[in-house]
């Protein structure tokens, strides 16, 4: 969807009701899954990963279903953008705000569950005092991306956005200044943003994936707590957070730190397994994600 095209479907949803964003996002999603089979492929691998037992059918409508869930989630940022008529419901938020109230901040680790992005919005909201800077990608002439990321500034998240080509020395050096201040970081933990970023091999779901070793390099730097943060979506209006306790990454010596990094995030992994498992639907990873199989 184009940005004048969205504009355009926002103001014809308030005119005359929801459901023609809703009907307009069926029919895109439809288009996408008939039009795009790379991606679809991705989807039916992923899904042929998760339920080894079930037949092809079943993972090619698991793959439907996933693309048309996917749009629910922009009928939700208009939604809070325009009215703020988003709820939630949380596990695990009280570790934020103990975080929050005894300075130590932490790394907020994101997904592709549900939506992090409304997720970041919500939790500026329900804990406004909290300084909050966000990790975005840049998607290349995507200006529905950039209309999210102009949301967030308003909301008074500091957003850095990275480009898939390269990315700033001085990026990472403020997100370690802001951990360090005691304030909060949040960035995503399934996806490489650009082809020189510092990767970890993890086991998931029976297959080798590589995860960004940012977040988990940003908490043994600076010595702030780790949270794992998800965001799924229970009903339209409504979220529930799941966020675990504070998790430490350590190393007494430097040559123990690459060692470090990389059981923190086989743990995410791990951590992030069971959360598909038991949201398979809320799986919006729409690029490779699963490497080798593993025995």
């Amino acid at each position: 969807m184009k940005g004048l095209f969205y504009k355009a479907l926002i103001f014809a949803s308030k005119a005359l009701g929801h459901w023609v964003f809703v009907l307009f996002a069926w029919i895109v999603s439809t288009g996408y899954f008939f039009l795009f089979p790379r991606r679809v492929g991705i989807g039916v691998r992923f899904y042929k990963a998760l339920f080894p037992d079930k037949g092809w059918h079943y993972h090619y409508w698991y793959t439907w279903k996933q693309f048309h869930n996917f749009t629910d989630l922009f009928l939700d940022r208009m939604l809070l953008a325009s009215s703020g008529a988003i709820s939630f419901r949380s596990t695990g938020l009280e570790h934020l705000k103990e975080a929050a109230k005894n300075g130590t901040g932490g790394v907020i680790l994101m997904s592709h569950m549900g939506s992090w992005e409304v997720a970041a919005l919500l939790l500026k909201k329900e804990l406004p005092d909290i300084k909050l800077l966000l990790y975005m990608g840049i998607k290349n002439k995507e200006q529905i991306e950039a209309m999210q990321k102009e949301g967030a500034v308003q909301a008074g998240i500091r957003v850095i956005a990275l480009d898939k080509v390269e990315g700033s020395p001085f990026d990472i050096v403020e997100g370690i200044k802001f951990l360090q201040g005691g304030d909060f970081v949040s960035m995503t933990g399934d996806v490489i943003w650009n082809k020189d970023q510092r990767s970890v091999p993890v086991r998931f779901l029976g297959h080798e994936a590589h995860l960004p070793e940012t977040p988990h390099l940003f908490a043994l730097l600076s010595g702030a707590p780790l949270f794992i943060f998800f965001s799924y979506r229970i009903s339209r209006k409504t979220y529930d957070f799941s966020i675990t306790k504070p998790i430490y990454v350590k190393a007494a010596l430097r040559a123990e730190r690459k060692e470090a990094v990389r059981k923190s995030a086989q743990e995410y992994a791990e951590i992030l397994e069971q959360s598909v498992r038991n949201h398979p639907l809320q799986w919006y990873h729409f690029e490779p994600f699963l490497g080798r199989k593993i025995d």
